[in-house]
């Protein structure tokens, strides 16, 4: 039975036409395998990973393999990126039995979800035994099987994942610095060997970073950056990243690319240039963001999970080169340079090559002619797939990057493309206060957000909110806030990963630390933290800090997976700065104060940005449907123009500097608005 061609994940319908009889995720697949009496066989996987394409070529599209599926198990097919939280389960049980994780994930589970036995990707051999000697286990030896299940069960649910520490201090931070220091990679910058993972959230930290050795910590993000920016894994000739290198030097990426990883260093590229000034981090930042309207925008205004790593049946064939190749695109003169230039030189399979760009062009004329020449000729070849699935925690990270970086480098289309997102993630997953998932063409799916779903998106609010001065944003971010403390926080000042009325699993998860994306705690620290900058609620702010005092536990040996947090623990204890800028929106002197605002590197600066109350002929002509959403953000109230002219005050917990009128008397201020 074809149960997945209605299904909004891409993923799924992948899947549709296997000769498995695969159901989806729920009660129906659960109720079958109870009737039928047989084990489940859950695998999890996403559309962009390799290894899920192996497995289902092998097995799950192979008539005897399913067979023997199909006889013996209700099987489950699941996208981990539209269940986040039953794939985190399952990968706690997983890593626990295996001590190892990854996709695709195979687990079989008793009737009720139990798991009992798992693992990952399986060659169809081994697999086809596997499927024979669990038969024969759950029919020959079910008490051990049951018991096996239950003892899985009672581990993983025997305490919390970790314990929460006191409120992050600036030694704290020190140490975390110290603690990057000790991985990090003097040769190739990145933390660690191979494979390496681009350390989004660490880096932003160290560029935040404002205690004892900041100068240390700045050139550790700024080597990566630019190791990154140089190597393979980023692409030479359309941007974006990859998601990881399968090397320590960043020469070969694992070719998928993903929404979360590029929008997280597209903002982290350009708060580098903030700090720096730097041509290779303007570069890179404007790149990234072209790539993410070019190729990564939905017909709707979101933005695409994600671009596989195959096309043709083959990792990266869309993306490397050989010199014959480059022969028969370029000119003679040219080919021979651009051999040397992009390090053709056998760098991947087959003699093929990834592009790197290890050493600036001599010349700049030549280097865009001959990138455009390349670029035209692989847009010939044929394309990835793409998952087209918009998820509303990346959406929302996208919105953040796209907004800031628009803003910074006075890219407006880059704005209203992050304001196009916003309108579709309130169109289409906002339901009252609470919040779908994902949506696909338009279309909502029927999962419901967990916790980072909510957290990201309100931290991109926040972020268009102080680009754009549009109170809705503020608003809506504000809703999406009050559902984190409301429905997610658990009992020792932390958040669960799902809310309280969630579909129960045989696990509530909860995982504070960082992966490839900000843990949902640590993101919804920052957006509490941002919010109450903007509001003066005490109620925000003392949230904020207890979410953060995993931090203090993590800081000083695991660094690296606190990045996010230790980031937000960075504003915190710098206030953070929170600027007002009151004027009329279409006066160029509050769009100079508003400018000088946003090119400040102060990290975690919050900004308001309004003018007197709107009237009530304003509100209709707006069509916001109720006056509320109109109002003021608390942090401009009582801050009005000075001598008729637009105003910008510099504030820490409400307390304000004298205003300035002047953009070099701000850009004064804020130059000297360091740690408190």
């Amino acid at each position: 039975m074809n149960r997945l061609k209605h299904a909004t994940s891409p993923y799924l319908q992948q899947h549709a036409d296997n000769p498995v009889d695969w159901f989806e995720w729920g009660e129906e697949a659960f109720e079958e395998a109870r009737r039928r009496d047989v084990p489940l066989l859950i695998s999890v996987g996403y559309s962009a990973c390799h290894w899920c394409h192996v497995m289902a070529h092998e097995s799950f599209e192979d008539a005897e393999t399913a067979r023997l599926m199909n006889e013996r198990f209700v099987n489950v097919k699941v996208d981990r990126e539209e269940r986040p939280d039953v794939d985190a389960v399952y990968m706690s049980a997983t890593q626990a039995m295996t001590q190892r994780g990854g996709w695709p994930m195979t687990v079989f589970a008793t009737p009720e979800g139990h798991p009992f036995y798992c693992g990952t990707y399986f060659p169809k051999p081994q697999f086809q035994r596997l499927l024979v000697g669990v038969h024969n286990a759950w029919v020959g030896d079910r008490e051990q099987v049951l018991e096996q299940g239950s003892k899985v069960v009672e581990a993983l649910t025997g305490g919390s994942t970790l314990p929460s520490g006191s409120v992050p201090t600036r030694e704290t931070l020190t140490l975390a610095v110290q603690n990057l220091m000790q991985s990090f990679d003097q040769a190739h910058g990145g933390f660690g060997g191979a494979p390496k993972f681009p350390p989004s959230m660490a880096l932003e930290f160290l560029l935040r970073y404002e205690g004892d050795g900041a100068a240390v910590a700045r050139e550790m993000a700024g080597r990566t950056l630019e190791a990154m920016a140089r190597g393979g894994i980023y692409d030479q000739l359309g941007g974006g990243f990859a998601r990881y290198s399968v090397d320590a030097e960043w020469v070969v990426p694992h070719f998928e690319k993903m929404l979360y990883d590029n929008a997280l260093l597209l903002r982290v590229y350009t708060h580098w240039w903030k700090a720096t000034g730097a041509p290779q981090a303007r570069r890179i930042a404007l790149e990234t963001a072209d790539w993410l309207l070019r190729e990564m925008r939905t017909p709707e205004g979101g933005f695409a999970s994600a671009l596989d790593a195959d096309s043709e049946g083959e990792e990266g064939r869309f993306y490397v080169w050989t010199p014959a190749q480059l022969h028969e695109v370029l000119e003679p003169e040219d080919a021979g340079w651009a051999i040397e230039l992009f390090e053709v030189k056998g760098t991947f399979e087959h003699g093929t090559s990834v592009l790197q760009l290890l050493h600036a062009p001599d010349d700049a004329d030549r280097f865009a002619r001959v990138r455009a020449r390349l670029m035209a000729a692989r847009d010939q070849r044929v394309r990835p797939g793409r998952d087209d699935k918009v998820v509303a925690a990346w959406n929302g990270l996208a919105i953040a990057a796209l907004a800031e970086t628009g803003a910074v480098f006075e890219r407006p289309e880059l704005v209203e493309a992050a304001r196009e997102a916003a309108v579709l993630l309130e169109e289409a997953h906002v339901d009252g206060d609470r919040l779908l998932r994902t949506s696909r063409d338009g279309h909502a799916g029927r999962n419901a957000g967990v916790l980072e779903d909510y957290a990201d998106l309100a931290e991109g609010l926040l972020a268009l909110y102080g680009v754009t001065g549009e109170v809705r944003w503020f608003a809506l971010a504000g809703r999406l806030l009050e559902v984190i403390l409301s429905r997610f926080a658990d009992e020792s000042g932390g958040f669960f990963d799902t809310a309280d009325d969630a579909e129960r699993l045989f696990q509530r998860p909860q995982d504070p630390t960082d992966n490839a994306t900000p843990s949902g705690q640590f993101a919804a620290a920052g957006a509490l933290l941002s919010y109450a900058a903007l509001t003066g609620s005490a109620r925000h702010r003392e949230a904020a800090e207890s979410a953060l005092g995993t931090v203090s536990v993590l800081a000083t040996g695991h660094a690296r997976f606190a990045g996010w947090g230790l980031a937000a623990a960075q504003a915190a204890l710098a206030g953070p700065v929170e600027v007002a800028i009151v004027g009329p929106a279409d006066d160029p002197r509050t769009r100079a104060l508003h400018r000088a605002a946003l090119l400040a590197d102060v990290p975690g600066m919050v900004i308001a940005l309004g003018h007197e109350a709107a009237t009530a002929d304003e509100r209709d002509a707006a069509g916001e449907p109720e006056a509320g959403a109109w109002g003021r953000v608390p942090l401009l109230d009582g801050r009005g123009l000075v001598g008729g002219a637009p105003a910008a005050y510099v504030c820490r917990g409400f307390t304000c500097e004298l205003p300035v009128t002047n953009p070099a008397d701000l850009r004064a201020q804020l130059s000297a608005s360091g740690p408190a």
